[in-house]
């Protein structure tokens, strides 16, 4: 009997455990109440998650660590934004700490976590929140359903 592996281009079924270097619990396939599904080697995954599933068989674990390059890279200081308080909606209270939705030109929106705020304008962080973190990760494959190309 071929033991099947996964191979890029392969639609499988993971369950994992995101943690930080201290611990903390970041994301986990529990707490979506399903496997996270996706193409192998497809870049719809970080790069580290991605090259840790290629072959994998349906029932192997694996403890991966990733620095941020093989994550969500290192952080920008390009990404850090200074606004003014007059471009900000009348009446919201605007702390540091929290997370704004910024809207794109394209309609999507994106997290930026306030950085800074004074009385003129805010500092935003517009770097993925997971930038210049080691990430560990629990993974096992659940599933192989074969490859997505035709």
């Amino acid at each position: 009997m071929v033991v099947q592996k996964v191979k890029q281009g392969d639609l499988i079924k993971v369950e994992y455990e995101g943690k930080l270097e201290n611990g903390t619990v970041f994301d986990a396939s529990k707490l979506h109440d399903a496997p996270l599904q996706f193409e192998a080697g497809s870049g719809q995954m970080i790069k580290g998650f991605d090259d840790a599933v290629l072959g994998m068989k349906v029932g192997e674990e694996k403890e991966v660590t990733l620095q941020p390059a093989e994550a969500y890279g290192q952080i920008n200081p390009s990404l850090l934004k200074k606004v003014p308080q007059s471009q900000l909606p009348l009446g919201q209270k605007i702390e540091k700490g929290m997370v704004l939705d910024i809207g794109l030109p394209t309609g999507q929106k994106i997290p930026a976590r306030v950085v800074e705020v004074t009385l003129n304008d805010i500092t935003i962080d517009l770097n993925h929140p997971l930038a210049g973190k080691v990430l560990k990760f629990k993974i096992k494959v659940v599933a192989i359903q074969g490859s997505t190309s035709v």
